[in-house]
Parts: structure tokens; sequence; C-alpha cells
């Protein structure tokens, strides 16, 4: 019968669940550590973007290039033609905003999941502005009104 706890064991040496202590061992050298981010802004301060928005950064995973945050737009604005290299993933936790390219408007519990290289435009209409969280893979690259590169 297998012990189920030995209190002379590391957490480096002790098995978790299924999982042998080498398989936990190889997952602290090379995967994303777990994490945790308080809702402090002394944890994760908002990043002024632009006139009339903020990022707060969540998570950087350099690796896979990948990375969080939450975009905050702080009132009605549009923040440019963007075009991202990776898919977007996006939940709509306060106000609202859209794409001009698109129909739909994203409220409160909207979900939101862009491919990628697909180019849009996103406009905040609410006077009270938005924030959103989103999860992105690869780069963000920003285009002036002509489609000239700006990033």
């Amino acid at each position: 019968m297998t012990q189920l706890f030995d209190p002379t064991t590391t957490p480096d040496t002790a098995p978790a669940g299924p999982y042998p202590a080498s398989r936990l061992a190889i997952t602290r050298e090379f995967e994303v550590p777990d994490i945790h981010v308080p809702p402090s802004e002394e944890a994760s301060p908002w990043v002024p973007w632009g006139d009339n928005a903020a990022i707060r950064h969540l998570a950087f995973d350099v690796r896979n290039n990948k990375f969080s945050n939450v975009l905050w737009v702080k009132g009605g604005g549009r923040l440019g033609v963007h075009r991202h290299s990776g898919a977007v993933r996006g939940f709509c936790l306060e106000g609202s905003w859209r794409y001009e390219e698109y129909d739909w408007v994203a409220t409160p519990g909207a979900y939101v999941h862009e491919n990628p290289g697909v180019q849009h435009t996103l406009v905040c209409d609410d006077p009270n502005g938005m924030k959103t969280l989103f999860w992105m893979e690869g780069t963000l690259e920003f285009y002036d009104d002509a489609g000239a590169s700006t990033s």
C-alpha cells in the first residue's frame, strides 16, 4: 500500500497525487510557475497607455510568448488599428466596447476570441469606459490610418 504522507520528504521529492517526484521536478524547472497577483495596485500598478487608457499587467509567459492584462479605457475613445500575431481572448468586466469592423458590442460577461492576424480597431463608446481581461499570444502591431506600421 502506498504511504500517503511521509514527513521526511521535501517538496521536491514528495509525490503529489498520481505524479512522481521526477515529473514535479521537470514541471518546476520548465513550466510557467503558479502565480498569485493580489488586487493591490502596489503588486501590479495601472500603467498609463495614451491619454485615456491604462493597462494592468498580470502575467508574462516568455517561453510561449503569451501574456495577460486588464485594459481600462477610462471614458469613450478609440485605441487605434492593430493586429495580433497570435490568438486573443477577452472577457469584459465593466462597461462596453466594440471593434469598428464588427457589429457586436462587448458588455460585462461577454467573451471575445480573436484569431491570429486579424486587424481591427477597438472603440469604447461608453462614457463610463470599460475594463476587459485579455489573454494574448504573440506580438501586438499598431497601424496609422493610412495602414503604415507604427509599432
